[in-house]
């Protein structure tokens, strides 16, 4: 087994490995797989070094924000893969589910009592570094937070890009080297302890193992969560996951980049779930599209312009498919690991701030309020369709969720009211939300990782301007609102 590079280990708090633990801990936070996972390669990393057992522990709140009915199902599908995955394996699998807030208190740090290190996913969005950083502060254990997001590690770049191009440009330089330092596909393979350990009795007693097999609809109706956000039609998991990416690959790589517009049909991966509740690595996903395009690094181009075309010396689907899965996705990372407003209507590039403070007073031809735009009440048939696809599905086509969040823009009182419900939106119903791609998205609405545009506009100013009008001209709407006509 190939070691963890440094550069993806964070060291979460001084202290040394406990010399009486008696077991490896691996926090599974955010790369909820078994599979092409740094974090849990670098845990088996110390059972093997410590000759200790090793546990994974997958636990889920029932008070995170926007939780929901959605959410949670999919998450405990991921937790039956990564059960059923570690069946036979030398290792114990721990999941835990709150069945009422705050009812898991006090679990990390009763289990960390006994644990030698802790090695936990070092996911740079919503309130999880806050959470790993307030439990590093907590325990006896050391603790290590462990970058597994995405295929250029976090902390190689030494800035933050605000610009595609030049966020591309410096991927073009060091990908080579990246590619070379990918995951093991099965790290449990790898353990060389071949026995288990039993957890302590007052952990279990008082915070038992989550029996998966019982966690229904009927349970799930009786948390505190939002019970009017419902699970959707589509499973989550690795198994999955990885149905769908075989499935991409083989059958609709071919027309990702002709077809990616078509609204009738979906041409796109479908993975952005899987990725958003860490069920598939982008590693796996890079693996597999690079095999069936039989590339070799000879291929590649030898000088990085930073384009976003002819480099990777593939075919031309699969040469904008790797630039939507790299640049796009890890830019997102790159600005949420480093900034901590990326949230925040103060992120946004300096001249984005300027032009739309200088119009917010600009007079808008409709102003609709927070649950008008939840329920589809607007006077905008196209729009409409497109936030029940939300709300129905979890997810809007790619192209229409641009055009969503640019007439939010044009309907909210001001930005920082269209910002607040863009996020909202998003994150209560998107299945793929609460995600730092997922505000890279939101973001772009209103000029981050874009340019300023003439001519100058009321309400946009040098904001990129697009409209339901061409929208209708660029694209066969009539079967979208057909099938999107009401909730």
């Amino acid at each position: 087994m190939s070691a963890v590079s440094e550069i993806r280990i964070r060291n979460a708090n001084p202290l040394p490995p406990k010399s009486d633990g008696k077991y490896v801990v691996y926090w599974m936070t955010a790369f909820r797989r078994i599979s092409y996972n740094f974090a849990l390669q670098r845990a088996v990393e110390w059972s093997n070094q410590l000759n200790l057992p090793l546990v994974i522990f997958e636990a889920l709140r029932c008070d995170y924000q926007w939780a929901s009915v959605r959410f949670h199902q999919f998450f405990i599908d991921g937790m039956r893969d990564n059960f059923a995955g570690t069946l036979g394996k030398p290792v114990v699998y721990y999941p835990y589910l709150e069945d009422k807030t705050g009812a898991g208190k006090g679990l990390l740090g009763a289990l960390a009592k006994d644990a030698a290190v802790v090695v936990v996913d070092d996911y740079p969005c919503i309130f999880l570094p806050k959470m790993v950083d307030a439990a590093a502060n907590s325990i006896d254990s050391k603790m290590e937070a462990v970058d597994s997001n995405g295929v250029v590690p976090l902390r190689l770049a030494a800035r933050t890009y605000l610009r595609a191009v030049d966020f591309r440009r410096f991927m073009q330089k060091n990908i080579r080297d990246c590619l070379t330092d990918f995951p093991e596909e099965c790290p449990l393979d790898d353990l060389r302890i071949s026995t288990t350990v039993r957890l302590p009795k007052t952990v279990l007693d008082r915070w038992p193992k989550a029996d998966l097999d019982r966690c229904d609809q009927r349970w799930l109706a009786s948390l505190p969560i939002d019970q009017s956000v419902s699970a959707l039609a589509i499973k989550g998991g690795s198994e999955q996951a990885t149905k769908e990416m075989n499935a991409f690959v083989a059958v609709r790589l071919d027309q990702y980049q002709e077809q990616r517009r078509n609204l009738d049909q979906s041409f796109t991966s479908g993975l952005s779930p899987y990725f958003r509740f860490g069920h598939i690595s982008s590693h796996q996903v890079v693996l597999e599209v690079l095999k069936r395009e039989r590339w070799s690094p000879a291929k590649m181009a030898e000088k990085s312009k930073g384009s976003s075309s002819d480099y990777w010396g593939t075919s031309a689907a699969a040469e904008a498919f790797l630039d939507e899965l790299i640049t796009w996705r890890e830019i997102g990372f790159n600005m949420s690991s480093r900034e901590g407003n990326y949230q925040e209507f103060e992120s946004l590039p300096e001249w984005a701030q300027k032009t739309l403070v200088e119009h917010q007073a600009d007079v808008r031809p409709n102003v609709y309020q927070m649950e008008e735009f939840e329920t589809a009440k607007t006077h905008d048939d196209l729009w409409n369709a497109a936030q029940r696809q939300l709300v129905r599905e979890g997810r809007i086509h790619n192209y229409m969720r641009m055009v969503w969040g640019k007439k939010i823009l044009h309907w909210s009182r001001d930005p920082k009211s269209a910002l607040e419900i863009m996020i909202h939106l998003n994150n209560k119903y998107a299945i793929d939300g609460r995600d730092p791609n997922s505000y890279s998205g939101i973001f772009w609405i209103l000029g981050r990782y874009d340019r300023a545009w003439g001519p100058e506009r009321k309400i946009f100013g040098k904001i990129r301007y697009m409209s339901e009008e061409n929208t209708r001209k660029k694209l066969s709407v009539g079967n979208y609102l057909k099938t999107y006509a009401s909730f």
